[in-house]
Formats: structure tokens, C-alpha cells, sequence
């Protein structure tokens, strides 16, 4: 049975979508709305589909079963919920939206609607971050007690000035934290539990934008383990994003979604097969040239709706990073450091 989608949005990430869904039998491309039509027609022309000027008329195209959400981050809850009312399932870029509040408005809304929510946090399906995953949980790392995440990137000034969302706490709802370091945000969730607290400083060093361009986070795991994240765009040239987790059983060095280095007491399982091709060059580009990641998170979340179950990250899942992510710029901002309660009551009052 075919599979039909629409997509919102016309932008970099859109087209990411429209290629991912493209490569995956059963699934076709139906319909398209974006605010610039321009875009989503060229989008149309170039994959396949309808196009739509006002978004009511989209999201009443039929037959279609889900849509992807690609608009600027600041409106995923709204357009989510939008498709959600009128019976789509709904498969959302990261971050759900900028804030708990609005999340969990995109997850209720889904949840009276009856339909299924997601988010695209391509990492949980990397072969060697499965891997990994399943190592901690087997114990071969031992405990963990140490971790240090960076996301040192660049964007050039253009990236920025060229957008009318991009670096704005209305509709980016942070910097290089919720926007690009997001992923790693939800990596350490998804790898070793709740962060419990956090302190943190930011900076807007090098872009002239309303938000963060450097981070760094210090923090506290439910499990005891502490650690530090990084995250910037100002890094000249970039870097590729390390993550290094040791633990009483050795140390495991990721670099991208590839683990580079591991240096265990015992035999850890066996490794995947690795993907083969170029990594993504997120450290110094936006555009998403490796599909693979967004492909199997569709094809899993395809997968979910046609079975009832919950897709690898759904709306809860998806929660936690942004939740995370309002601590570490709560404690940036007061100066004293945060537990995950306090940001929780805080973000719904």
C-alpha cells in the first residue's frame, strides 16, 4: 500500500525530506506548502507532487497520510497541530518546536487527533551509535562517569543575514545549542539517560544575531556521570562533532555518527557494517548531503503508523532535548545552575 506525503516547507532541510521519501518504495510525494510558493513549486517540479498556496487547501489534499515539517522551527508546533487536526500524521525537522510549552501542545494535539508524532533525530539510527548504545546498555563500558561533547562548527555571516528566522529566539528559539547542537543534545538523552543539572555560559562572539553563537554547558546525569557540552558556530573553519564517553571499562571517541576509537577492558559486541560514503559536512555547511540518516527515520516512522507502534523518537522523546536545552540558557542566563525541575515548572507557568 502506497504511502503519501506532504511536505511543509521549501527550504534546505525540505529538499532533504523530498529526497529521503523519494528513495523509499511505497512512498510517494503528494503535495507541497511552503510561505515562499516559489520554492515549494520548484520543490514540486523537481520530486513530484501538488502545489499549494494557502495551507488549509494543503492540508486537505487527499489521499495523504502524513506530513513532513521543514517551516522554520518557531512554527513546527503550529503546523503540526494544524495537520494533526485535520487527521495527518506528523513527522517534524528537529526541534519539535522552541519550547516545552509549545511541544507539548504539538503532542497533545496529536494525541486528542489520534494520529502519531516524530521527530527527525537521524543519530538514533546510525549504525555505529546503535552500536554504542547497545554497548553501555550491555555494560562493557562500565559505568560511565565522564562525558565531553563538542559541536564546533562555522557558519559563515551570510547564513544568517540571509534568513528571516535564522539566530532569532521567536522563530530559531536559540543558536548554535537549539539549533545545531540540538542533535548532540538529544545523543547523550537517548545514550545515557536525564540530565538532572546544569550550569552553563553563552556568548554571541562572532555573528551580529539575537542568540547564542558559542555555548558551553557543564552538567550533571541521573546516573552520576558529569559532563561538558560545547556548541558553536563561530569555530572557523568547523570541525566534525566529537563525543568522548569514558567509563570504568575504558573509553569510546565518536566523531559525526562514527565511533573512531574504542579502548575497552573486555571485548565490546560485535561492530556493525559502517556505512560507506562521505560523511555529512554539517561543520561548515546547513545543506544535508547524506540522506541515509533522514531515510531511515522515515522509513521507521512509516513503519510505526502502519503498525500502531511508537516511532524511534516520538513526541515525548523529542521532548527532552528542547526541555534540556531551556535549562542550559535558563542557567546562562541567571548565572547559577539549573535542575530539570525547576526549567520544567518555569516553562509551564
Amino acid at each position: 500500500m502506497t504511502f503519501r506525503i506532504g511536505i511543509l516547507g521549501a527550504g534546505n532541510i525540505s529538499e532533504t525530506h523530498a529526497r529521503a521519501a523519494r528513495e523509499i518504495e511505497g512512498v510517494e510525494l503528494v503535495a507541497h506548502w511552503a510561505r515562499d510558493a516559489r520554492k515549494s513549486a520548484r520543490l514540486a517540479e523537481k520530486y513530484g507532487g501538488r502545489t499549494y498556496d494557502e495551507l488549509e487547501r494543503f492540508l486537505d489534499h487527499r489521499p495523504m497520510d502524513a506530513v513532513l515539517v521543514g517551516t522554520p522551527s518557531g512554527l513546527h508546533a503550529d503546523h503540526g497541530r494544524a495537520a494533526a487536526r485535520h487527521g495527518l500524521h506528523v513527522l517534524v525537522e528537529k526541534p519539535l518546536d522552541v519550547t516545552t510549552e509549545r511541544v507539548d501542545a504539538l503532542i497533545a494535539e496529536c494525541e486528542r487527533a489520534g494520529v502519531t508524532v516524530g521527530v527527525f533525530f537521524q543519530d538514533r539510527t546510525a549504525p555505529d551509535l546503535v552500536w554504542l548504545r547497545r554497548t553501555i546498555a550491555a555494560g562493557a563500558l562500565g559505568e560511565v562517569f565522564l562525558v565531553s561533547a563538542r559541536v564546533k562548527w562555522y557558519r559563515p555571516p551570510e547564513y544568517y543575514r540571509g534568513s528571516r528566522w535564522r539566530g532569532t529566539w521567536a522563530l530559531d528559539g536559540g543558536g548554535a545549542l537549539m539549533n545545531q547542537g540540538i542533535h548532540t543534545v538529544d545523543l547523550i538523552l537517548w545514550l545515557l539517560g536525564d540530565v538532572r543539572r546544569v550550569s552553563a555560559a553563552t556568548r554571541t562572539a562572532l555573528h551580529e544575531i539575537e542568540v547564542e553563537d558559542t555555548a558551553v554547558a557543564c552538567f550533571e546525569l541521573a546516573n552520576g556521570a558529569v559532563g561538558t557540552m560545547e556548541a558553536a558556530t563561530s569555530v572557523y573553519p568547523g570541525f566534525s562533532r566529537r563525543v568522548e564517553l569514558t567509563g570504568t571499562a575504558g573509553t569510546v571517541i565518536v566523531e559525526h555518527d562514527r565511533v573512531v576509537s574504542v579502548d575497552l577492558r573486555t571485548p565490546p559486541p560485535e561492530r556493525p557494517p559502517r556505512d560507506e560514503g562521505s560523511a555529512n559536512a554539517s561543520a561548515t555547511s546547513p545543506v544535508v548531503a547524506d540522506t541515509r540518516g533522514h531515510r531511515r527515520v522515515l522509513e521507521d516512522f512509516v513503519s510505526a503508523v502502519r503498525t500502531g507502534s511508537a516511532p524511534l523518537c516520538d513526541g515525548r522523546e523529542g521532548r527532552r532535548s528542547v526541555e534540556l536545552v531551556e535549562a542550559i540558557y535558563r542557567a546562562a542566563r541567571s548565572g547559577n545552575a539549573v535542575t530539570l525541575r525547576e526549567s520544567m515548572e518555569s516553562s509551564t507557568r
